[in-house]
């Protein structure tokens, strides 16, 4: 691709904005950032899009949604019927111009006559989720980067059941995005009267929905209103309805005021992620001040919840992804066989790359366990089968990276509901008298220590997605006997969605969606997992070592680390 070329010819479009022109002109001797913006085209996955803002065919900006928007638009007119009156929802969070591109896209929609809802004010994921089949629309559109970095923003897309769109019909959508060559060509209808806000009775509903999952009501009456709890929205969407739920149930939370405000810059992090413990600092300053017992922080598009609770000595430690959907799975199927609710067909779903202790939580509770690949759209397409099938009953859902949903009313990940059952579990371990954390550790005494974590490299420029995936290709020419000391039993290669035992030499099929990833069963119940992030240019490695305690997991992880660099090598 001439990125010269392409750079010209966007630079002396007259249909150029203003501020597009400003911006290209002032890179005009910096010959790397144009072979960025116009070397390649910003990839639209099963996730979507997402990149960096600022004006170029691989970057961010209002020609890139308008085209994304148009392909969307194709598709939905192909699919006949009532798809166009029925239409999309679409919302956006905090980010930089996510008011300005969700308007975008609504507008190209009602040019090629579909209807579209657009919430009037910042909404996050799980609500937009929910809007999908509340609104009984064709679609939804997000405009979210999630928890990336300021500079980010995205596109994400929804099918008519709320979950993700399948990876069949974002091929489609795909097909007729590329068919766009000139970006500037795409035109919309910003007052056409198909563009409708969506009424405030939605999110009245969503909250209702919520308050009806709450499995501890008599321990939150009780302890509710003076919990010690510090929650931060991190300038995000969660705001609103995370203070909406815990009013509605009683639930006392001071909330981080500077954080509050809705700021695109995230002026107060570093980066807007709360599964790092510096992204919560100014909510566990705040909760040492009042004496507060946990912290509670959501991202931008408030589908991530990160948590910080008061160790034995006092101190706040951050919690793992793993660690609090661990603690979460453990609270709702021991409230759920407390109260005589556990179904008997109750089952629990997760990303293989997961905490390997969900295993043996979910055996103790006699409660099947499913594993997808990452992305939550792959749980709820789990909830959507069995809804028709019957065959088992949704209880949780959960991903390491700080996701998880219970109930059906989304089908993504939801910090809300998160934020919700947290509350009520401590509430509940309160009313009991004990903390969260001594749960935690009775946890690790009873299923034995294990170490999860997730090691990110980063790449950058336009091959990083190639050259990451790359390197997980060469993984599946390599055999690796033993990793860190570990003897590996098996190899997976989802790839193929082929499993390889290494003890007998067999050969078998995996029952699972097929993605780059190369996966390493060790001895013990231990694995490591490598693949290439569908959303970010990072290679991820994951790591779940169980072993005796927390020293000893340490120490391997050490020695697991130094294995697996010399097998990326």
């Amino acid at each position: 691709m001439n990125y010269q070329a392409n750079y010209e010819k966007w630079l002396v479009d007259p249909r150029l904005c203003a501020e597009g022109r400003a911006e290209l002109e002032a890179i005009s001797s910096d010959e790397k950032a144009k072979e960025y913006r116009f070397g390649g085209e910003l990839a639209f996955g099963t996730a979507g899009m997402r990149g960096i803002i600022g004006y170029g065919m691989n970057m961010m900006n209002i020609y890139t949604v308008m085209r994304a928007s148009a392909g969307l638009a194709e598709f939905i007119l192909s699919l006949g019927g009532d798809a166009a009156a029925r239409g999309v929802v679409i919302s956006y969070d905090t980010r930089r111009k996510s008011e300005e591109f969700a308007y975008a896209a609504a507008s190209v929609l009602a040019q090629k006559g579909i209807k579209s809802y657009v919430f009037p004010d910042v909404h996050p994921v799980p609500m937009l989720s929910y809007a999908v089949r509340y609104l009984k629309t064709k679609a939804g559109v997000m405009i979210t980067a999630s928890h990336n970095p300021k500079e980010y923003n995205g596109y994400k897309v929804y099918g008519e059941d709320g979950a993700q769109m399948s990876p069949e019909d974002t091929e489609k959508v795909v097909g007729y995005i590329e068919k766009i060559t000139d970006y500037l060509s795409v035109s919309g209808d910003i007052n056409s009267p198909l563009i409708e806000r969506v009424g405030e009775k939605l999110d009245e509903d969503y909250i209702e929905e919520l308050s009806k999952l709450c499995l501890s009501p008599e321990a939150v009456e009780k302890c509710g209103k003076s919990l010690k709890l510090v929650y931060t929205p991190v300038h995000g969407s969660g705001y609103v309805p995370v203070r909406m739920i815990f009013e509605k149930l009683g639930i006392n939370a001071t909330m981080v005021e500077a954080q509050t405000q809705k700021d695109s810059e995230f002026s107060t992090v570093k980066v807007p992620n709360p599964e790092f413990k510096e992204t919560l600092e100014m909510g566990i300053a705040l909760a040492n001040e009042i004496d507060a017992d946990v912290v509670f922080g959501t991202d931008p598009d408030a589908d991530r919840l990160g948590v910080a609770l008061k160790n034995d000595e006092g101190e706040f430690v951050a919690l793992s992804g793993n660690q609090v959907g661990i603690l979460l799975l453990d609270y709702i199927l021991t409230r759920l066989k407390e109260e005589n609710a556990l179904p008997e067909n109750a089952a629990v779903v997760k990303s293989f790359v997961t905490t390997g202790m969900a295993k043996a939580i979910c055996e103790e509770f006699g409660v099947t366990l499913f594993e997808t690949p990452v992305g939550f759209k792959f749980i709820g397409e789990k909830i959507k089968e069995w809804e028709k099938s019957g065959e088992y009953t949704f209880v949780f859902g959960f991903e390491e990276s700080c996701g998880y949903l219970r109930g059906t009313h989304a089908r993504d990940k939801d910090a809300v509901v998160a934020s919700m059952l947290c509350a009520e579990m401590v509430s509940y371990y309160t009313y009991i008298g004990k903390t969260v954390f001594a749960r935690l550790k009775e946890i690790y005494a009873k299923y034995g220590y294990v170490l999860d974590l997730n090691i990110s490299t980063q790449y950058s420029g336009l091959n990083a997605m190639k050259e990451m995936n790359a390197v997980v290709d060469g993984l599946k020419s390599k055999t690796a006997v033993a990793l860190g000391g570990k003897r590996v039993l098996a190899t997976r290669d989802y790839s193929t969605a082929k499993r390889f035992d290494h003890t007998t030499g067999e050969v078998s099929a995996l029952d699972i969606p097929k993605c780059n990833c190369v996966y390493y069963e060790l001895e013990g119940g231990s694995f490591i997992c490598v693949r290439p992030s569908g959303t970010e240019p990072k290679l991820k490695v994951y790591y779940s070592l169980r072993e005796a305690d927390e020293a000893t997991a340490k120490r391997a992880l050490e020695i697991m680390k130094e294995s697996v660099g010399a097998l990326l090598q």
